[in-house]
């Protein structure tokens, strides 16, 4: 049998396989920002950054899709022609048939992903997001409460089961219950199932909590109602907090199996990284000491240095830092590292191209070649 000629979408679906939109930080733009979902690939060229040279290339290569870790299209854009210096390349791109894609930020979160990439290069040790990503594991979003008599409780657990709540991971009608003391007062039309209208009446009832998706809480609630023997059943609907992911997130914090100096860790990072030089703003608290709680974020990661610095992290690497952040960081007693933004990003995209290449057979992946940091030591 023939294989089926891979396409542009599935080549999307490995990429949110390997860095699920859902990661990605609220104000990021990943996964596939220009093409057509069912043109067909073979060839994928990787890149950070999207510029003309890349283009260019991808051109000759006769790609049909570039993967840019940054996401090309980003900000609104009012136009777009071969002569605008913001958006020729898309216009380039679009005309040659070349899709892109961009997992960025999604790619930094993920597990495995960049930011436990650059962690393997500073050393052994725990390690946690520093802004934790909402786990995506859990589909419920609410639960269901309500009240009755102990002998009805399968029954109401049942049919609310059918109807899709009580579903955790592989598990289903999954519910919890207890003995309280219910207590009501009928009203003139009322017709009680149990006592009496028109006096306070004491019930033992069972309390019934179930689990509920959003897609299938209308259905439940309707179940429910429809299985319980009161004319007008108690019941709550809670709306659940996302769950924090001890994996995945922006940003890590390492603590270090083995406490390393300054100096060592930067050596440490050069090699990992493939580059000649780091840049350091040394803080004098932290001179001749041996650092154990690391902070790390890939690119341009100074918005989580207070999240480092406050969980106890004296040194913090990311890619670049402005002038007033690197004194700030100083000030705080915490030394800062930099590699340049790029550099912190460019050694992962071999490692981006072994994960999805498995996920899409006959598709081939080339890393740019013209794709590097624009900034050189003269």
């Amino acid at each position: 049998m023939a294989r089926r000629t891979r396409q542009i979408g599935d080549l999307a679906k490995a990429l949110a396989q390997v860095a699920p939109p859902a990661l990605a930080a609220s104000w990021d733009n990943v996964g596939l920002l220009l093409g057509d979902a069912q043109s067909p690939c073979e060839r994928v060229l990787l890149t950070i950054d999207m510029t003309d040279e890349v283009v260019s290339e991808a051109c000759e290569l006769r790609v049909q899709a570039i993967i840019a870790y940054h996401p090309p299209l980003f900000d609104p854009i009012r136009k777009l022609v071969k002569q605008d210096a913001a958006t020729g390349g898309l216009f380039r791109a679009a005309r040659a048939g070349i899709a892109v894609l961009s997992p960025h930020t999604a790619l930094d979160a993920v597990a495995g992903g960049v930011n436990d990439w650059l962690a393997d290069g500073v050393g052994d040790g725990e390690r946690r997001p520093l802004d934790a990503a909402s786990s995506a594991s859990l589909r419920e979003a609410f639960k269901i409460v309500t009240f009755a008599p102990a002998e009805v409780v399968d029954r109401i657990r049942g049919a609310m089961s059918i109807a899709g709540a009580g579903r955790i991971g592989d598990y289903a009608q999954c519910s919890q219950s207890f003995q309280v003391d219910g207590t009501f007062y009928g009203g003139p039309a009322s017709r009680p199932r149990a006592g009496r209208k028109g006096k306070l009446e004491r019930v033992a009832e069972q309390r019934i909590e179930m689990i509920c998706g959003p897609k299938a809480l209308p259905t439940a609630l309707a179940a429910l109602r429809a299985a319980h023997p009161y004319e007008t059943p108690a019941i709550e609907v809670h709306a659940l907090a996302a769950q924090p992911s001890a994996r995945e997130g922006q940003g890590r914090l390492v603590r270090l199996s083995e406490p390393a100096t300054t100096a060592e860790i930067a050596r440490r990072l050069r090699k990992h990284l493939g580059i000649k030089r780091v840049e350091c703003a040394e803080a004098s608290e932290t001179i001749t000491k041996q650092h154990e709680t690391i902070g790390i974020c890939a690119g341009s990661g100074m918005s989580l240095f207070e999240s480092a610095a406050d969980a106890g992290a004296t040194l913090f690497f990311t890619g670049e830092a402005k002038h007033h952040e690197q004194l700030a960081a100083v000030r705080r007693g915490c030394t800062l590292l930099l590699s340049g933004h790029t550099n912190s990003e460019r050694g992962y995209l071999p490692r981006l191209a072994e994960r999805i290449a498995p996920l899409v057979p006959g598709m081939a992946f080339t890393l740019a070649k013209r794709d590097r940091h624009p900034l050189v030591d003269l």
